[in-house]
């Protein structure tokens, strides 16, 4: 009955100096220097770079935001045009418009300024961690000067893409809602600005990406204010006198109208006949509106002037009949109203 007890110690006598062997492996291991380095201390340095880098990026991002966010309340924008202290609602609503660009200018600015904080941050904590783990940054920090002039060669067009969106954004050349024609076939509204592309959705509702560094020109209709410019072709055979002061007149009740009165800055200004023609003479108006509202007052101002020019009988420069040539008679016949469609005759 005693052989399997002194066979079961002496078992257990055998496996213990194997037991402590391993117990001393591990605790040996664990002990290590190099492996408290890679697995405690290199571990911890990077969850505290991480943790550093979310922090600063986001109170960066807190922190434009918050100062973008000072300048919509606090700022005060001083137009350059300056209206007839009477209207009050031009005045607003004009106010109202630069303040609208000026809001959207500070938020391209924020936008912009956010991305470059991430950029900056990311790249340091990107650095730091490779630091940690024993890579050397110092050739990798000289080589990406080389490669970012390589990249100045071989990308010119991209590196003139970004510092035409940088100058475009400090110069304030335009904004997001403006109306701009790029020289280029290219007018509508600006939809976002970015430090390599602008997009612009056209009248015909095409949205059309054009690269900062190939706008080579701006023509911004909605900048502080725009003038509505209307060309009136009057037929030569009527009085001049007459027609200025019928589209004059004209002109002066469109703008106390409730539809065109809260655009106007100013009193339209009938500048007289500034084209004489062969088959008509044409009068100008002008008058300054509110930044993108020139079309819409162009459209009434013309409406009114028509409607008035056919009620004072101000004939435009356009036949009203068809002339034919009799070559037995040696004549010439002019059939009035021959279009007019109540005439049996037309249909011959």
């Amino acid at each position: 009955m005693s052989f399997p007890t002194t066979t079961a110690s002496t078992a257990l006598l055998a496996a213990s100096p194997n037991a402590e062997q391993a117990v001393e492996t591990v605790t040996g291991f664990w002990k290590n220097e190099t492996t408290q380095s890679w697995l405690v201390d290199k571990p911890i340095r990077i969850a505290i770079i991480l943790l550093i880098a979310l922090v600063a990026h986001w109170l960066l991002r807190r922190l434009i935001t918050k100062l973008a966010d000072n300048s919509i309340k606090n700022g005060r924008l001083k137009s350059q045009v300056r209206p007839r202290r009477k209207v009050a609602k031009q005045d607003t609503a004009l106010a109202k418009t630069h303040e609208a660009r000026r809001v959207s200018r500070l938020q391209t600015l924020a936008s912009v300024g956010r991305s470059a904080a991430g950029i900056f941050v990311w790249v340091w904590a990107v650095l730091a961690i490779l630091s940690e783990v024993g890579v050397n940054v110092a050739p990798l920090v000289a080589s990406a000067g080389v490669v970012g002039v390589a990249l100045g060669f071989g990308a010119q067009s991209l590196v003139k893409d970004f510092l035409s969106g940088i100058f475009m954004l400090l110069e304030d050349q335009y904004g997001i809602g403006d109306t701009i024609d790029l020289g280029n076939g290219v007018f509508g509204d600006v939809e976002s600005i970015s430090l390599r592309i602008t997009t612009v959705r056209d009248i015909d509702g095409a949205l059309w990406y054009v690269r900062n560094g190939e706008i080579l020109q701006v023509a911004n209709h909605s900048d502080h204010y725009s003038v509505a410019r209307v060309q009136v072709p009057v037929a030569l055979s009527n009085d001049p006198d007459k027609a200025f002061e019928v589209i004059s007149k004209a002109v002066q009740d469109a703008a106390l109208d409730d539809a065109v009165r809260d655009d106007l800055l100013d009193q339209p200004d009938v500048n007289g006949i500034s084209s004489l023609e062969v088959d008509h003479m044409s009068f100008r108006v002008t008058v300054k509106t509110l930044p993108g509202k020139q079309w819409s007052v162009q459209r009434k101002l013309q409406a009114k002037i028509l409607n008035a020019m056919h009620a004072h009988n101000i004939d435009t420069p356009y036949p009203q009949g068809v002339s034919f040539y009799d070559m037995d008679e040696a004549e010439y016949l002019f059939i009035e109203n021959s279009l007019n469609p109540a005439d049996p005759g037309n249909e011959s």
